[in-house]
């Protein structure tokens, strides 16, 4: 819930999709309408040619029943008094409806991840009525998408990407979706801002904003350019009521289209590392910088053999640009870097000691320079419950944990397990009564006893947090 005034607001994902084009190759000079015949004044042209592309998604989930013993899991007990209600809770299967686009013709569909979330089975309906089954090829909750392929071959209507760098604050757009199940739907708006960043569905916190009608339905959808191009997926919208206000956020092409070009090549989601630790300037830093205005992000922390590093950069650079695009925050840099891909190099504009400079960083991997040995602490104590891992410079990457220290990090947390009282996704357990914990297999030898008392210590969000808790 975001609070907005006097009212709260709700911040509710649009449940949508989106597709890849071609960038735009050269640049069209712009000019205002001055008569009624140059202004183009039906949008049909544009909806035929992308609208078949556009497709609802049905997706279904069994959700266990929470609340039940731990005694319907044993087995004797449920050959006596099997699943009915005396024993254990039945499952219960829920659907959810959203959008998503066709990105070519054999089938591969871009769509929100938290569309097709847990999801046991994916169907997909083209704008003609037909139905298909889908497979999820690639689901990524840190960008909130997903690549799903149509399983039946066939040649498919698609969408091409535009270059979603190109538009403008006021560029014309289109909206299509299936809000609230009614139906293939267009709205026109405008593009209302760049770069909006107040927007928490994702990690990758850089959202095209638009006034064009999106609705719960809408989500993993369609917004298209005024050629009928990709150029961004509706993934939430602000409002008091659940329906449109005017303020909704798309994730930009550019983002899509690198998701999906690693989903069509068959292999994992893999973003370049940098290998610091990043923090944005506050008015009183831009002062002491000597720069007119906060802008850029600075380099707070340093991994001693990461890609920055191996670039020359250091501790108090100030990062002003990548590869020709000013960076305004921290947001800004997260964005323009993650969307390079990895084997090629990052031109990056600094601001050193009051001398500006550029270094070229190498994209690559992060690596794993230890197992993660992932494994769910089941022992009573504050941890059962959570998913945890050794912690290496890609598990660290993939979490957005702040500072690669050695340990144990909490990858996921069970729904209503008692660990979600005391640790979240991100923690980087550092200390259990008295005891360094160095790897999974440590953790979970600790709690194998019951102490009588934890004291615990974690890495949170950058600072060191102490707890402690009865058994």
């Amino acid at each position: 819930m975001v609070r907005a005034g006097s009212f709260v607001a709700a911040l509710i994902l649009a449940v949508a999709v989106s597709a890849p084009a071609q960038a735009q190759t050269q640049t069209q000079t712009r000019v205002v309408p001055e008569s009624k015949a140059q202004v183009q004044l039906s949008f049909a042209p544009i909806v035929k040619r992308v609208a078949p592309a556009v497709v609802n998604v049905y997706a279904q989930r069994t959700l266990r029943q929470q609340g039940g013993s731990p005694m319907f899991d044993d087995p004797l007990f449920r050959r006596f008094f099997g699943d009915g209600p005396l024993g254990m809770p039945k499952d219960r299967v829920e659907s959810s409806l959203g959008s998503g686009v066709i990105i070519d013709r054999s089938g591969l569909v871009v769509t929100n991840h938290h569309v097709i979330k847990d999801a046991t089975e994916v169907k997909i309906a083209l704008s003609d009525k037909r139905e298909f089954e889908a497979d999820v090829v690639l689901k990524d909750d840190r960008t909130d998408l997903a690549v799903l392929r149509i399983k039946e071959k066939g040649d498919y209507p698609f969408a091409e990407f535009g270059d979603s760098d190109q538009i403008e604050v006021g560029d014309l757009v289109l909206a299509i979706g299936n809000p609230f199940g009614v139906g293939q739907t267009v709205t026109q708006g405008i593009v209302s801002a760049l770069a909006r960043t107040q927007v928490g569905v994702s990690d990758y916190r850089f959202f095209i904003q638009t006034d064009a009608a999106i609705n719960p339905g809408n989500s993993g959808g369609a917004l298209v350019d005024m050629e009928g191009r990709l150029v961004g997926v509706p993934t939430a919208i602000y409002s008091r009521s659940g329906g449109s206000i005017g303020i909704g956020f798309a994730i930009p092409g550019a983002m899509v289209k690198f998701v999906a070009e690693q989903a069509k090549t068959g292999g994992s989601l893999r973003r370049p590392w940098f290998g610091a630790t990043l923090q944005n300037v506050t008015p009183d830093m831009a002062e002491a910088l000597g720069i007119k205005r906060p802008v850029g992000t600075l380099v707070a922390g340093m991994s001693a053999k990461g890609p920055a590093a191996n670039a020359g950069l250091k501790v108090g650079d100030l990062l002003v640009a990548i590869d020709g695009f000013e960076i305004d925050d921290l947001d800004g840099f997260g964005y323009r870097y993650s969307t390079r891909p990895i084997g090629g190099t990052a031109k990056i504009s600094i601001i050193r000691q009051g001398k500006p400079m550029t270094v070229e960083v190498g994209l690559v991997a992060a690596p794993e320079t230890v197992p993660r040995d992932e494994r769910m602490i089941r022992a009573i104590s504050p941890f059962q419950g959570a998913v945890v891992a050794n912690l290496s410079p890609a598990v660290a990457e993939e979490l957005r944990v702040p500072n690669a220290l050695e340990g144990v990090v909490v990858k996921s947390v069970e729904t209503g397990a008692l660990a979600g009282r005391f640790v979240q996704k991100g923690d980087v357990i550092l200390e259990v009564n008295g005891t360094k914990i160095d790897s999974t297999k440590t953790l979970e030898k600790v709690t194998q006893s019951d102490p009588g008392s934890w004291r615990v210590a974690v890495q949170r969000g950058g600072e060191v947090v102490r707890f402690a808790v009865r058994s």
